[in-house]
């Protein structure tokens, strides 16, 4: 049995823990979200030299970056090492076209099968797929009894995203909200957390099936690109109309990218399976194995 002490160390290293998320909490959710995402939005442009060393050494320091697989050594601000190209080769992609890969390099939140039209958020904490997809009840139920996975961009991983699957990308629409942090502290305390922030809805053809893409953005995400639209199109103009497309992308040829850290959460229909090793926790790279097609489209 536990002693008497035992359990006083363990109720102080909880209490210690719950300090720690209550400041994570505090600072990066109670300040001015908007105001702060659009002041590094500004910040992280500056090209100034010294301003750019002291950014992206501070960047370095905090968060967990790794630049040696970049396409360049050097970059002109902040928002460039943010938004890096690799160089080629850096992310090999499984070509079995059994499988579906992951769109970006990512931690593995939440996944499993959509049932009754929702999806866990965290342990004990779910949301409705039509209020992520902004009321699309038509493509929410496309998905019902598919799976989903839920992939989350630390500030300092790369990230841009990449097609999962030869695909044809059939319409964007995108849905204006909040920038809450997507760390699992926010997600414990928010509900529908996702289904609050600002994010985009890419819906893709897959062989026969449709697969959609809903990149999250939160704090300090100061855009979403979208490579394949055209030049100038800025989606937080568009006043969520849905934009058809008709563009074709190879597996891995890259989708766009975010101007900071985020999620996306990766959704199919039924017949597809996650891939048999996922657990969550576990960090994945582009172009690893997400999920398997469905059985009568494999080879």
């Amino acid at each position: 049995m536990m002693t008497v002490s035992a359990r006083s160390r363990l109720r102080r290293a909880l209490a210690q823990v719950g300090a720690q998320e209550d400041l994570n909490f505090l600072l990066t959710n109670r300040l001015p979200r908007r105001l702060a995402t659009r002041f590094m939005g500004w910040f992280s442009r500056i090209e100034q030299p010294l301003v750019r060393d002291v950014s992206i050494a501070t960047w370095r320091l905090f968060c967990d970056v790794d630049l040696s697989d970049a396409a360049e050594s050097r970059f002109p601000s902040l928002h460039a090492a943010f938004v890096r190209a690799l160089r080629p080769g850096a992310r090999p992609v499984a070509l079995d076209p059994a499988i579906l890969v992951s769109p970006s390099d990512a931690i593995l939140g939440a996944h499993g099968r959509i049932e009754a039209g929702r999806l866990l958020q965290i342990k004990g904490l779910s949301y409705s797929l039509e209020d992520l997809l902004g009321g699309d009840a038509e493509l929410a139920r496309a998905h019902e009894g598919g799976v989903y996975a839920t992939l989350r961009l630390t500030a300092g991983m790369y990230h841009r995203f990449h097609a999962p699957h030869d695909l044809l990308v059939e319409s964007v629409r995108h849905i204006w909200g909040d920038t809450w942090n997507v760390n699992p502290i926010a997600l414990r305390r928010i509900e529908a957390l996702f289904c609050r922030n600002e994010r985009a809805v890419l819906r893709l053809r897959i062989t026969d099936y449709v697969v959609t893409l809903v990149p999250v953005a939160a704090i300090l995400v100061a855009g979403l690109r979208l490579g394949f639209l055209p030049e100038g199109v800025d989606l937080r103009r568009t006043g969520g109309r849905l934009l058809p497309c008709n563009t074709r992308r190879e597996k891995g040829a890259e989708l766009g990218w975010f101007e900071h850290g985020s999620t996306i959460v990766v959704l199919a229909q039924p017949g597809f399976t996650l891939w048999p090793t996922l657990q969550e926790g576990a960090r994945l790279r582009v172009g690893e194995p997400l999920m398997r097609l469905p059985q009568r489209d494999l080879p």
